[in-house]
């Protein structure tokens, strides 16, 4: 009895297993994610909206997705239902991009416009960017690049400018940038960008298909791209302007960032100028300020005075030999004495007064807004003593230097390649960030992000002198952390510590890397000049020195591209200086 059981058992495990391998083929197929949409699936409805110029479009397809708009009038949309406005006669041709998982479809149809809306030639708004009817040539604009802020990156949602706002000439070394020039007509609204054959891009927006032979220029990229005539037009939305642009490739105001939907918010747009702010590629806000070709701004013009008082590290600052122009007035100057101490007046007569209690050099910075512009300007202030009073505070601990979503001690660049703050690829243990840093380099061996600390600030490895970083890339790659002092200018390297090195353990996941700088040395024994073989033990290197952290990957490489994402950058206390929030 219980033997025929057995062998009823076995049977019926050799049945199940039959049954099993005779599904397999089955189980080994990719799932289903649906077939692609077809065109005879699309469909939007296209409704008169609020006037005669405005149509209501909405999308009405039998299948699920994602639509995008092109509405034929050199506007572009991702909403579900997209209002388009066509002000002159004309058929104009809208495209509706539908996106589901199984792939994409693309339906079109015609809007017919008998009317005009005359009210559009003489719209201050119109008028002002393309010169108006009696322009027939247009009117050409250009990065207004001696303006403090003529570009700039903040966070979404702003004015583009509270991480990065471009100094006068910023970008003057790339040399295809303040030549390039945009033109609008409003006869047809025709938009022309004339580049030269070369533009000047976001990192991310190099890969655009349009784009040919990428090189990177000071953190950007150069690349060779014969732009086309677009369409462009001003909308109005959510109490909003808009300038929006579009071509069959590429169109933008001289430097390329991804604007969503070719859409500009116009902060400003007067005469002779023009100021903007996008949602780049990125998702963040990119800033831009333009002039009209040709144009010279009536300016303020004042000289800077910086002087020592009768009290101990005392400096008094105030502007001389004020001249205003007519019609030009100045509403505020604000004197940030680079000691963390910022004061401000709406007064141009008014002297500022600091004390600086830490020996160190201060880069003085005072910013005149005027009603046409704001002028920056800069001075050295040399502090050769402490104050008295001054009680040095320097911890036996490690302190984060820039995490790239809240503190930032200091600032982090990229040399021969791209640093881009982004969103966390994986926000798990040990590294929730919001935004961490990317690095990139291509065919360059040396290409390094770097950290320079603040004039007279230096890295003390008395009491800790363990650096720190979270990375993430491919496994197998090295990573490479030096310290090196800027007082050699172009020679600094010659005063880099030796490699140390840590190399990525697993694909995509967070670590933590750790160097030791005990027993490393720096600098060179062949020169007897600035060598020695521990630079913590060492009195001349192990305080009042280093002041720039590199970050290399895979250093020494020349050839191919190499990335990896990086946060939390952590070392030694800085005595005397605070973090800054980003």
């Amino acid at each position: 009895m219980k033997k025929n059981k057995y062998f009823r058992n076995i049977a019926g495990l050799i049945a199940l297993m039959a049954v099993m391998l005779g599904c397999s083929p089955q189980m080994d197929t990719k799932p289903d994610i649906g077939l692609a949409p077809t065109e005879d699936q699309l469909d939007f409805s296209i409704t008169p909206g609020t006037n005669d110029f405005k149509f209501v479009i909405k999308n009405t397809s039998s299948v699920v997705g994602i639509p995008s708009w092109d509405l034929g009038n050199g506007s572009k949309s991702s909403d579900a239902q997209a209002v388009g406005t066509y002000s002159l006669p004309g058929e104009y041709t809208v495209t509706l991009t539908l996106v589901t998982r199984g792939g994409t479809a693309v339906k079109t149809k015609k809007i017919t416009q008998t009317k005009t809306d005359y009210s559009i030639f003489t719209d201050a708004k119109f008028v002002f960017l393309s010169g108006g009817i009696n322009a027939v040539n247009g009117k050409t604009w250009v990065l207004d690049s001696l303006a403090q802020g003529h570009i700039g990156v903040g966070p979404a949602g702003t004015a583009g400018l509270e991480w990065w706002s471009a100094a006068p000439l910023a970008k003057k070394a790339v040399k295809v940038l303040y030549d390039d020039k945009i033109n609008f007509k409003v006869n047809g609204f025709v938009a022309t960008l004339t580049n030269h054959g070369v533009s000047y891009v976001k990192d991310f927006q190099k890969a655009d298909p349009a784009y040919t032979n990428a090189i990177i220029n000071d953190a950007d990229y150069m690349v060779n791209f014969t732009p086309v005539p677009g369409k462009w037009f001003i909308e109005d939305k959510n109490g909003k302007s808009y300038l929006t642009m579009s071509a069959a490739k590429p169109l933008f105001p001289i430097f390329d960032t991804g604007a969503k939907d070719g859409a500009y918010q116009i902060l400003k747009l007067e005469e002779n100028l023009l100021e903007l702010v996008a949602t780049g590629s990125d998702g963040l806000a990119w800033h831009y300020q333009l002039i009209p070709e040709g144009y010279v701004k009536p300016t303020v013009t004042f000289e800077l005075s910086a002087t020592l008082t009768a009290n101990v590290n005392e400096y008094a600052v105030k502007l001389n030999n004020t001249v205003i122009p007519a019609g030009l007035s100045v509403t505020k100057v604000v004197v940030d004495f680079g000691d963390g101490t910022i004061k401000e007046s709406t007064d141009y007569h008014a002297v500022f007064t600091n004390t600086y209690m830490r020996k160190s050099p201060y880069n003085m910075t005072v910013t005149v807004t005027t009603s046409n512009e704001t002028i920056v300007k800069t001075k050295l202030i040399e502090i050769a003593a402490n104050h008295p009073s001054y009680v040095p505070f320097l911890l036996d601990m490690m302190v984060v230097y820039n995490d790239f979503s809240e503190v930032a001690l200091a600032p982090v660049n990229g040399q021969d390649c791209g640093v881009t703050i982004k969103d966390n690829p994986s926000k798990v243990y040990p590294n929730k960030s919001s935004k961490v840093a990317f690095y990139s380099k291509e065919n360059q061996q040396w290409a390094n992000a770097n950290m320079q600390l603040k004039p007279g600030y230096r890295f003390d490895l008395r009491l800790q002198h363990i650096f720190k970083i979270q990375v993430y890339g491919k496994a197998g790659d090295k990573i490479l952390l030096k310290l090196e002092n800027t007082d050699r200018g172009g020679n600094a390297w010659q005063t880099g510590t030796a490699d140390v090195i840590y190399t990525i353990r697993k694909d995509n996941t967070w670590e933590i890397a750790e160097y030791n700088f005990s027993g490393v040395s720096a600098g060179f024994d062949w020169t007897g000049d600035q060598f020695t073989g521990d630079i913590v033990s060492s009195s001349q290197f192990n305080h009042d020195f280093y002041n720039v952290i590199r970050i290399m990957c895979n250093p020494g490489v020349g050839t191919g591209t190499h990335q990896f994402y990086f946060d939390d950058i952590s070392g030694p206390h800085v005595e005397g200086l605070k973090s800054a929030t980003l």
